[in-house]
């Protein structure tokens, strides 16, 4: 007999064990700094040369490239091991998952990645880590090497598209889905939101896992309000037991 498969949408809260801040909880960074929303939309990065250097200067002292992995991706990781089909969908642009052992082809990145940096003319990738090297040498807004353009975080910034193949997986992957988890997210950006309505409109057993109340919570066949860290462990340790050898 063929073990169901579980997808698994992550949102902030799953990384803010990780040192990593949510941006819309209670003590989040645009609640904290509605200004900091300006070096994350496009519009005023690509308009204006003060708040890509505003950018530069915050990506250089956050910490989120040294985050690690906590018991919450460890425990994903753990699941898919197992032998249990998993595949992630995730909003954040952290790359834990990939950090706690799942394989990069069943990450899906629905915001990009912070990893990364991409030229916003000819499109050019290459590391974060290097860009930030650059600004630590002195060059307050590094242009791309390749061809001198406005080298930007390879993440949707708001005002840009999601990548509408990686939205489309995601969209397969949940209407295929028997077990859908959505841990860490407010379920109020769409169109990623909007999946958890399409898992449980296609039958599966959606799972809630979050510290506020999410506007999908009445379409949930269980709504966990504990601590990530170890309620999804202890979920997905229960889930493994219940998979047919």
């Amino acid at each position: 007999m063929a073990k169901p498969l579980v997808a698994l949408l992550s949102g902030a809260g799953i990384s803010t064990d990780s040192g990593i801040p949510d941006y819309r909880g209670p003590h989040g960074l645009w609640r904290k700094d509605p200004e900091a929303e300006k070096l994350v939309t496009y519009e005023y990065y690509m308009g204006d040369p003060e708040i890509r250097r505003g950018a530069w200067q915050l990506r250089r002292k956050n910490q989120a490239l040294r985050a690690e992995p906590n018991a919450a991706h460890l425990a994903v990781a753990e699941l898919e091991r197992s032998g249990v089909p998993v595949r992630v969908i995730t909003q954040n642009v952290d790359g834990l998952h990939q950090l706690a052992g799942m394989p990069a082809r069943k990450v899906l990145e629905l915001h990009g990645t912070a990893r990364s940096v991409v030229c916003t003319e000819c499109r050019a990738r290459g590391s974060m880590e290097d860009a930030l090297a650059r600004v630590e040498a002195g060059e307050d807004d590094p242009p791309c090497l390749a061809c001198g353009g406005i080298l930007k975080p390879a993440t949707v910034m708001f005002g840009e598209r999601l990548d509408p193949v990686v939205l489309g997986d995601a969209l397969a992957i949940t209407k295929a889905s028997q077990v859908f988890i959505a841990v860490g997210s407010s379920l109020q950006v769409q169109p990623a939101a909007g999946l958890a309505g399409v898992a449980a409109d296609h039958g599966a057993r959606l799972i809630i896992v979050n510290a506020e109340p999410t506007p999908y919570d009445d379409r949930a066949d269980q709504v966990v309000r504990e601590p990530i860290g170890t309620a999804l462990p202890a979920l997905l340790g229960a889930l493994a037991g219940e998979q047919p050898g």
